[in-house]
């Protein structure tokens, strides 16, 4: 299930990339997709309220002169309501699929995955809440519905249904508490995604520009062609036999209907613990990484990895035996063993004069030395053919390892992050390879949130550790293309090499190539 879900994420994340370019592609902001449509309905909401009667009598009949009397800005204001509201389920929905399916939801990640669940009680209920407030036959429907589904409940003493058996049992102080409810179950909500983003470094709750613009003028469009409407209104003297749903937020009412609220309550509270449960049950895919490790010798206290750690894993102490210097330390519960933190560090430069390159923080299995010396043996290997070149790719993004050849030479990390700028300066100025490409997870979609991001800034000297200026920036690339373009990148590597050739004819004959160090 999880492996198909990828790899249907991949597909749209290619089509939305294509038709959008991927820094609108909104795929890579559901969760700022998500604020921006809460402030959209919030903002619309406010102005509804202002013309607003909250009587039985009177709140039918006001949204009606909002939608039709007031077509030109109340209506579409309602209609921007209703669909950023619909807008708002699909994205927070998809938020959490994604999420599942790249594996993002267990470790330090538990936090911001169990926080969102109780989200999405709260948003349904915003949204029922709202519907009720219109007042009109579908109102009736889960007014009535929603009682009885909370009266199966024992700690219900008083029937909530009986409440709505006709018109003259019910009186104006309902609708005074669905507009304090309406209110207060939002402005709940909000404080719950900002706890929900609380340990995200970095949290992203705003999308592109462009992205908001387009999106804003979607709404604008969709709110002209087909506004939003209110049903006939509610009679409680008369039963509803039809009504139409929001497929959005009315699922679970299928659910009461057809199975039962025991039943219903079962599922939905089953599904609930069950995503709580998630983080720490068994999974292919989920194993124990060891974490960074610090190396106090070769530690200076610079502090760049701890400004680089995505996850907050990364503090600072009084150095263990340097009077006057710090160091860092590594939180075994947050850290994911990214690499991260080992790339900006500057002690990890194969141009230190010392026997063996050590750094101040590395993580097992993928030091730096074991890395340059992986980049050296690789590169040796390379037949005569040129231009060389070394791709450095990252786990969770294009899959590079089928790309070698005899004058391609790859290797595949947990991050991209944790290839050192000055890896890329030694392999030119060694004549190891012609050209130096880095790839990865897709821009603004990084498997470990930050890495391609900051490499980025590495390379354009924004960040650092910075890639220094004597490097000729023709002959390094960064492509991040995710997993869903290793074609692309197979074809970005023959592009790659062929400007090389044309840039550089007098370096690509072949044949008469010197191996350094060899």
């Amino acid at each position: 299930m999880k492996t198909q879900l990828k790899k249907g994420f991949d597909q749209l994340d290619s089509l939305f990339s294509s038709a959008f370019t991927p820094a609108w592609n909104p795929m890579y902001q559901l969760g700022a997709m998500s604020f921006f449509f809460f402030w959209i309905v919030a903002v619309t909401g406010v102005y509804l309220f202002i013309f607003f009667e909250t009587s039985i009598s009177g709140a039918y009949s006001s949204i009606e002169r909002i939608t039709v009397g007031q077509w030109y800005l109340g209506g579409v204001m309602r209609s921007f309501h209703r669909y950023a509201s619909a807008a708002m389920g699909i994205t927070v929905t998809l938020h959490l699929l994604r999420e599942f399916a790249r594996d993002r939801y267990s470790g330090p990640r538990w936090f911001s995955w169990v926080s969102g669940v109780p989200l999405l009680w709260l948003l349904f209920a915003s949204a029922i809440g709202g519907y009720w407030l219109v007042w009109d036959q579908q109102a009736q429907y889960i007014a009535i519905t929603t009682a009885e589904w909370f009266d199966w409940l024992p700690i219900m003493v008083d029937p909530m249904a009986s409440n709505f058996l006709n018109e003259s049992t019910l009186s104006d102080r309902f609708f005074s508490l669905l507009v304090f409810l309406h209110i207060g179950i939002p402005l709940a909500l909000l404080l719950g995604m900002f706890i929900h983003i609380k340990r995200v470094t970095a949290a992203r709750s705003n999308p592109a520009r462009g992205l908001a613009a387009g999106t804003l003028l979607a709404l604008l469009a969709i709110s002209l062609w087909r506004p939003a409407i209110s049903q006939a209104p509610a009679n409680l003297d008369l039963a509803v036999t039809e009504v139409g749903l929001d497929w959005v937020f009315m699922n679970p009412y299928l659910m009461i209907d057809n199975w039962g609220p025991g039943q219903a309550w079962a599922v939905l509270v089953g599904l609930s613990t069950l995503l709580c449960l998630l983080p720490w049950l068994p999974s292919k895919r989920a194993q124990q990484t060891p974490i960074a490790v610090v190396d106090p010798a070769n530690c200076n206290g610079c502090g760049w990895c701890l400004a680089d750690c995505p996850y907050d894993a990364v503090t600072m102490k009084e150095h263990d035996y340097k009077k006057g210097h710090r160091q860092s330390v590594v939180d075994p519960d947050l850290c994911l063993s990214c690499g991260i933190c080992a790339g900006a560090c500057p002690s990890s430069s194969p141009f230190r004069n010392v026997d063996e390159l050590t750094t101040g923080i590395s993580i097992p299995g993928m030091h730096i030395k074991e890395l340059l010396s992986l980049t050296e043996a690789r590169l040796r290997w390379l037949g005569t053919d040129t231009p060389r070149i070394m791709l450095y790719g990252c786990d969770h993004g294009s899959v590079v390892e089928g790309m070698a050849s005899s004058s391609v030479a790859t290797i595949s990390m947990p991050c991209s992050a944790l290839v050192p700028p000055a890896f890329v300066d030694y392999v030119l100025r060694q004549d190891l390879a012609e050209g130096v490409l880095i790839s990865g997870c897709c821009e603004g979609d990084c498997f470990y949130r930050l890495g391609n991001t900051w490499v980025d800034q590495r390379f354009n000297m924004e960040r650092m550790p910075v890639l220094r200026t004597r490097v000729p920036r023709e002959r390094v690339r960064l492509r991040w293309l995710g997993a869903q373009g290793t074609q692309a990148l197979r074809e970005e590597v023959a592009l790659f090499q062929q400007e090389l050739r044309e840039n550089s004819p007098g370096r690509m004959k072949p044949g008469v190539r010197e191996v350094a160090n060899g």
